[in-house]
């Protein structure tokens, strides 16, 4: 937003005096002298690419922010190999899922300097980190998950199986397993649902801006290994699904506890694969038999058509639940 400063005493025209300064003086370059030697620059075809009377244009400040996240995780991981002990334990892949979390999260706080806003306004208000919407997302989170597979064992594809896990290794594993997926949460709905979907929606309003980034979401997760067509599409529903929740609640907390509480049933508590993945340490010997399209074969339970059944309920309960558009809306057309 713009402020025009003007002279509350302005001098006629008529009554300007020998003393008022003439256009042939001696003054230092004005603003828009300035902005004119730029345009007529040799690089003002690249500048104008980039940047418009208002500015750098969103997409430009949305690459900014990407090239900065490139750039730290390539510092992260110079640091981290250097440090590479044992690439297959738990601890060096929370070591990895940090790093991508610090690469997504860290030029947030840079970008929110440059645009001049506080941190909050990207999705991560700090007063409610672990607040009330986190937990309350964890809970729509774990039940619809659980829905999900009861409906998979009512049909007779899914098994629970035995207790894999007995004693304080049922605390070690379903702790970590908790901390790990809230950390992966932390990076996927920052990255995609915090500064990116704040500033493009600048650019192309919020929800073509939301589509984007889900589309996004479900290119990231096509490389992990096990992952299906199906999957991928469900993907970009709950990503989707997920800027709902953004915009209806205000900020990205309820979205991460829904998305930590998913993750964790899958991996640990169900020990079923989660996108293409079965975690090592998992609570169940269980089982999906059946046909594909039913259990999601490799992909997991993403992967079941069912799924598309489970997103559609959420979507209309969550938003009878919370029909207040709570967004930051300020120069966003909703």
């Amino acid at each position: 937003m713009a402020v025009t400063m003007m002279d509350s005493n302005p001098l006629p025209r008529e009554q300007e005096t020998e003393e008022s300064p003439s256009p042939s003086s001696s003054t230092p370059p004005s603003a828009p002298a300035f902005a004119r030697a730029r345009r007529e620059s040799v690089f003002a075809p690249l500048l104008e690419i980039f940047e418009g009377p208002g500015g750098l244009y969103p997409w430009a400040r949305w690459l900014i922010y990407i090239g900065m996240g490139l750039v730290t995780l390539a510092l992260l991981n110079s640091v981290l190999y250097s440090l590479q002990r044992d690439s297959d334990s738990l601890s060096w892949s929370m070591a990895g899922e940090v790093r991508m979390m610090l690469a997504a999260i860290l030029p947030g706080f840079v970008m929110a300097r440059i645009e001049g806003r506080p941190w909050g306004d990207f999705g991560l208000p700090a007063k409610g980190a672990l607040g009330r919407n986190f937990w309350i997302g964890a809970l729509w989170g774990l039940g619809s998950l659980t829905a999900l597979m009861l409906t998979l064992r009512i049909t007779g594809v899914f098994s629970f199986g035995p207790v894999q896990l007995h004693g304080i290794r049922i605390l070690k594993f379903g702790l970590f397993y908790a901390a790990f997926f809230f950390v992966a949460a932390l990076f996927e709905d920052f990255l995609l649902r915090g500064y990116s979907q704040w500033v493009l929606a600048r650019a192309m309003n919020f929800w073509p801006a939301a589509a984007l980034l889900s589309i996004l979401f479900g290119v990231i997760h096509g490389g992990n290994p096990g992952e299906e067509r199906i999957g991928l599409v469900a993907v970009v529903a709950i990503g989707f699904f997920f800027c709902l929740t953004l915009r209806r609640t205000g900020n990205l907390w309820w979205a991460i506890g829904f998305h930590m509480a998913w993750d964790w049933g899958e991996s640990f508590l169900y020990s079923v694969p989660d996108s293409g993945a079965m975690a090592p340490g998992h609570l169940l010997d269980s089982s999906l038999h059946g046909p594909v399209w039913l259990t999601g074969g490799s992909v997991g339970p993403e992967g079941s058509y069912l799924i598309f059944v489970v997103i559609g309920a959420v979507w209309v309960l969550f938003s009878r639940v919370y029909p207040e558009v709570r967004y930051e809306a300020q120069g966003i057309g909703l």
